[in-house]
């Protein structure tokens, strides 16, 4: 078994079946998929039928999507999930054509835009001159430090239905520390408690759900009115194909945004199992997640990206098998189909989650400054870490006021803190003017 890093088993080490389906559907119920769906089903008020329709493609879009790439292409330890970045601007073209017909046919351009990219073999001279260890180290952290707070105001500091914020935020915590003890009881009793630390996220929004049922905070009706099977919306028999091309230029915008941000997730899970990305991997990567979003806009899915969420539960779990994520691809096909395993995931109370998510997503954050640490903190380097930081910050709070009056290209960047902090490690790296040997000795 590997150790290193603090793996327990590596990306090519084998699980038994039974640990891959449990490990898998952890990964899957806190990577809160069914999110970017169901923003889009309400900006633009769909109907019952068609907001479900949605949902279940993205999930069949996630599960096919990560198959690719776990399995064919990047093959890394990573799930595929539908990305925030689109949103936006699949609702403002959407309204603007009354249909997905042209959301999806500039959807399925853009993809294979992406994967005339990859087979290039450009994109991996783009990463070797302009993200050394220094910027990929400052875009991990700023993954998790721009996700931190989501955790906390979409989550945790809510107040609705039939729980207050404060029990929302003890049931944070509770679970929250369920994962941790879990996890640590693994790392310091092994011959104990491995099992628990490789089932700690699973356990902790398991007896967060249950904590929160006590509390009168868990509705199951749903799962109870939801049917047994259904089908997701695809393409040529729910929706058409039609390009247009304003439609796909906007969506190529977002591809570029995309891919920074995918970037960032596998250089996050690169840190945590401790395997260099390669040029190779790299453009295999990028052909991957275009061939994923292409199938995906077929399938009804909006574009996909790899999720940072996967990183940071390999972290505090110590399993990074590939076969995990062959199963967590598999939960996410079935999930497509049976429409009451789809609506008892969606029953998890938000607050579990965020407890969850606040600590997955802390670390990620450090394993970015596990990234740089070895690097020698100059004062150009300071400025190079600090200053994106800085950005990432500043966007997280930008006014919507400020935001709204911006060009429609702009406010899509705005709308990714990591890709624009990202663009501005990049810049400041290649402009700071690097010391010379005689220049450090004065």
């Amino acid at each position: 078994m590997a150790e290193t890093n603090g793996l327990t088993v590596g990306p090519e080490e084998d699980v038994s079946l039974g640990q891959s389906i449990v490990l898998g559907l952890q990964h899957v119920m806190a990577m809160d998929v069914y999110v970017p769906p169901f923003l889009i089903a309400t900006a633009l008020a769909l109907a019952p039928g068609d907001s479900t329709g949605l949902i279940q493609s993205t999930f069949l879009g996630a599960g096919v999507a990560s198959l690719i790439q776990v399995l064919f292409f990047l093959r890394l330890p990573v799930c595929q999930g539908p990305s925030f970045v689109p949103v936006g601007a699949i609702v403002g073209l959407y309204a603007g054509t009354q249909g997905f017909d042209t959301v999806f046919g500039a959807v399925l351009v853009g993809a294979a835009c992406v994967v005339l990219l990859g087979l290039s073999g450009a994109y991996k001279y783009i990463v070797r001159n302009f993200v050394p260890p220094i910027v990929s180290g400052t875009i991990i952290m700023i993954v998790g430090l721009t996700l931190l707070p989501s955790a906390f105001s979409s989550n945790i500091f809510v107040e609705g239905g039939s729980l207050s914020m404060g029990q929302n935020v003890l049931l944070a915590c509770i679970s929250a520390a369920i994962m941790i003890f879990f996890s640590m009881l693994g790392v310091y009793r092994p011959s104990l408690g491995k099992v628990f630390r490789i089932c700690s996220v699973i356990l902790a929004l398991a007896i967060g759900s249950v904590v929160a049922w006590a509390m009168g905070g868990l509705d199951l009706s749903s799962v109870a009115s939801a049917p047994w099977l259904s089908l997701p919306h695809v393409a040529f028999v729910n929706y058409g194909l039609s390009l247009d091309p304003s439609a796909i230029l906007t969506m190529l915008v977002i591809y570029v945004v995309l891919l920074a941000e995918t970037t960032g997730t596998w250089y996050a899970v690169s840190s945590v199992i401790d395997e260099p990305l390669t040029d190779e991997q790299i453009n295999r990567g990028v052909i991957g997640e275009g061939i994923g979003c292409l199938v995906g806009a077929f399938l009804g899915s909006t574009p996909v990206t790899g999720y940072s969420t996967n990183a940071g539960i390999i972290s505090i779990t110590g399993v990074a098998s590939r076969k995990v994520f062959v199963a967590a691809s598999g939960w996410f096909i079935l999930l497509s189909f049976v429409g009451k395993l789809s609506a008892l995931i969606m029953t998890i109370p938000s607050s579990v989650i965020g407890g969850v998510f606040a600590v997955v997503c802390t670390i990620i954050m450090l394993n970015g400054f596990r990234a740089v640490k070895d690097e020698p903190l100059s004062e150009r380097q300071l400025y190079i870490i600090g200053v994106p930081i800085a950005v990432a910050m500043g966007l997280l709070n930008l006014p919507a006021d400020l935001s709204s009056v911006a060009p429609q290209f702009v406010q899509f960047l705005l709308d990714s803190p990591i890709a624009v902090s990202a663009l501005v490690a990049i810049v400041l790296n290649k402009l700071l003017p690097e010391r010379t040997v005689a220049e450090s000795r004065e």
